[in-house]
């Protein structure tokens, strides 16, 4: 092959991105519909072809390059950092009593949906909760909302809690870990279809490297630093 060839092969490969295997089944669906509407009205196949575009950006499942460094726990999810607060972590992720620093990350509809594993460990506890389809932005949506928690235990004995929640539109949360498994920082473990949150729970005494507001990228933007001592971040928006 041609050193101009491969380079223009490198360069489609970069543009086109992978699809999440559970987008499929939808990508078909909406695909078919588009083309019955298309024959009733040219103009709802229109709308139809927008609608099956948005279904494929939706199930992207672009790579990530993962920062390995031990201690860093890494976004599980895109979608921007929407509150920073301290409480008592959901009690069927046994975490203890005391309070946690929690970090809620939103998905719009927009995001990629696929999540990540935060840190290296191995998986001490899975929980999955039915519940209600509460605006992903409320408070309320962590304890009330249906949601998959997950408990990591790290090589060094500290843990991290994960939780996958539903939201207003999301009716469907995919989780493929199981309770004993191994898991690498970055690694993919689930989806959530459409619109969601994704909430961390930090171990004790560990600061956020994150501020309220800010964009996080799943696998890639750094949440904490468990041997870190840098004082929590300020910022403003530009």
């Amino acid at each position: 092959m041609k050193p101009e060839d491969n380079h223009l092969l490198e360069t489609i490969k970069s543009v086109i991105v992978p699809i999440h295997q559970a987008g499929w089944m939808f990508i078909a669906i909406f695909a078919v519909v588009s083309l019955g509407l298309s024959i009733i009205w040219a103009p709802f196949g229109w709308l139809g072809l927008i609608a099956t575009a948005w279904c494929v950006y939706f199930f992207r499942d672009p790579d990530r390059v993962t920062p390995l460094r031990e201690g860093l726990i890494v976004s599980p999810a895109d979608g921007v950092v929407q509150k920073i607060v301290k409480v008592v972590p959901p009690a069927e992720l046994e975490l203890g009593v005391g309070e946690r620093t929690r970090i809620s990350i939103f998905l719009n509809v927009f995001d990629v949906h696929v999540n990540r594993v935060p840190i290296e460990g191995s998986i001490s506890k899975m929980h999955y909760q039915a519940g209600k389809f509460l605006n992903a932005n409320l408070d309320k949506a962590s304890e009330e909302n249906e949601r998959q928690s997950i408990k990591i235990t790290t090589p060094d004995d500290l843990t991290v809690g994960v939780v996958q929640i539903a939201g207003l539109v999301a009716r469907r949360i995919l989780c493929d870990l199981k309770e004993g498994q191994s898991v690498k920082t970055g690694e993919r473990f689930g989806i959530i279809r459409f619109g969601s949150r994704t909430d961390v729970y930090l171990p004790p005494d560990v600061t956020p490297l994150v501020i309220v507001g800010q964009r996080a990228v799943g696998g890639e933007t750094i949440l904490a630093d468990i041997s870190g001592n840098e004082p929590q971040r300020v910022g403003t928006k530009h």
